[in-house]
């Protein structure tokens, strides 16, 4: 007991271990719906949704394990939510990645993310976005999710105009004549979506903790005498089906890696888009809780905001905070999963009272008995899950309150930015345009001294990506 008090300096902190086991099961409850949503979303890429399950824990507890044990700090990191939809909808899915490639670009950006901490660059990208753009990233991926979320609701329909379809590898696109409207909820599908977000939105006003699980947990249940949620998949006898699964995507990564950039110059600058935006969004998403939870709280100090840009190396809690976080990247890249990140609903167990690394320590240690439920999870129908895709989106938009919309010179690139997240299906061509739109603001406002070089090195790169796919189009390369 004594060395407990000792090596998470307990007394010197001012909390005991009750306070800490308390704020770590706070922060369970509070991030525990990843292990139902991260599978659901991810097997769509071909994934075994078994072995993303077990990807989606281990990574958890591996990375909540290095924050508590290395950085002392009540933070808990799990695959990112906005992470995970540019994975799937994004490099899977429009970039026409692999899974396994996908998993070797995480990787990739893991490295990256390890070596932008112990070094100096890490000021200079931090410095190189302007704030309104890191705000507009931000509000414009909770867009994005809440828009899957309305999908996988079942509440959308579109009208595609028959005489503009074309067909291509067993795929219909429709052009701009498709009108997107809501469904007539004759279905019971959305009807029990809409119900989901209903007790989610206020069990979160009346601060019911865990809100998000028990939300998703009773809208299955009321599913099932609706007939959208069966039962009869669920079956105890497959506990350790899982396990089966396990090693299709353990060190997939590396079979990714193969073929990642052997296919030609373009799908080269495809990878490198992709990893320059997994790390963009990881890194701001990553400092932004960090200085959005951990000043107001004292868990960090204002030497270690200092820290981001100046030093160099592990000499404050911050510091060794970002370390934990990019190497969970990686390890949650080999276990089979999308971006590992510190997630901001660890305020939940910091506003309980955890002060230290004790607090992540019984965060990780609940997720791990977690491994037991998977045949649960198996039943729980897309309607269940879409409410807390809705409800996060919800939180993410609280970023745009930080954008001065009323000045049009900051309005306009992050305008694009968050609006073309959502309808393009594409983080990464929110963040193309929004830094397309400032460079062009700044050069018609003369402002040049305000575009940072990385900033301007990463807008030829998305034109030149655009070129590049215009001309593959247009069959001449």
């Amino acid at each position: 007991m004594n060395k407990i008090y000792s090596f998470f300096k307990l007394k010197e902190h001012g909390t005991t271990i009750p306070k800490e086991l308390i704020a770590g099961l706070t922060t369970f409850f509070a991030m525990v719906y990843i292990i139902i949503v991260n599978p659901s979303m991810l097997s769509i890429t071909g994934m075994p949704h078994g072995a993303v399950f077990l990807a989606t824990i281990f990574a958890t507890v591996i990375g909540t394990l290095v924050m508590a044990l290395f950085a002392n700090v009540p933070y808990s990191l799990a695959p990112g939510m906005g992470l995970n939809a540019f994975f799937t909808f994004t490099v899977a899915g429009a970039m026409g990645f692999s899974w396994q490639e996908a998993l070797a670009i995480v990787f990739i950006c893991g490295l990256v993310n390890i070596l932008i901490t112990v070094t100096k660059v890490r000021k200079q990208i931090v410095k190189s976005i302007p704030v309104s753009l890191q705000h507009a990233i931000g509000g414009g991926i909770g867009l994005f999710i809440a828009y899957i979320g309305f999908k996988n609701a079942g509440w959308l329909e579109f009208t595609i105009d028959p005489g503009h379809w074309t067909q291509e590898f067993g795929t219909i696109f429709g052009d701009s004549s498709a009108v997107p409207a809501i469904v007539d909820f004759s279905q019971l599908a959305p009807v029990l979506a809409f119900i989901g977000i209903v007790i989610t939105v206020i069990l979160l006003l009346t601060k019911v903790k865990g809100a998000i699980l028990i939300g998703i947990l009773v809208t299955t249940i009321i599913g099932w005498p609706m007939g959208v949620t069966d039962f009869s998949g669920m079956d105890f006898s497959n506990l350790f089906a899982p396990f089966n699964e396990i090693g299709t995507t353990f060190f997939a990564a590396f079979d990714g890696m193969g073929t990642l950039f052997s296919g030609g110059a373009s799908k080269i600058l495809l990878s490198l888009l992709a990893i320059f935006a997994f790390s963009l969004s990881d890194t701001f998403d990553t400092i932004g809780t960090f200085i959005g939870t951990g000043l107001k709280s004292g868990i960090f100090k204002q030497e270690d905001l200092d820290a981001i840009e100046n030093s160099k190396g592990f000499k404050t809690k911050m510091e060794k905070a970002l370390f934990a976080d990019a190497i969970a990247t990686s390890i949650g890249a080999l276990l089979g999963t999308s971006n590992t990140t510190t997630y901001v609903e660890s305020a939940a167990g910091i506003e309980a009272g955890g002060k230290t690394g004790l607090t992540s320590f019984f965060t990780a240690m609940f997720f791990l008995l977690c491994i037991f439920i998977y045949p649960i999870t198996t039943v729980i129908p897309s309607a269940a899950t879409a409410p807390a895709l809705i409800i996060v989106g919800v939180m993410m938009a609280s970023s745009f309150k930080d954008i001065k919309w009323d000045e049009f010179e900051e309005a306009v690139p992050a305008f694009f930015t968050a609006l073309l997240m959502a309808i393009t299906y594409n983080i990464s061509t929110g963040i193309a345009f929004g830094f397309i739109f400032f460079v062009i603001v700044k050069l018609a406002k003369k402002k040049v001294k305000d575009i940072h070089p990385i900033l301007l090195g990463s807008t030829i790169l998305f034109v030149i990506y655009y070129i590049l796919m215009a001309l593959y189009g247009a069959g001449i390369f």
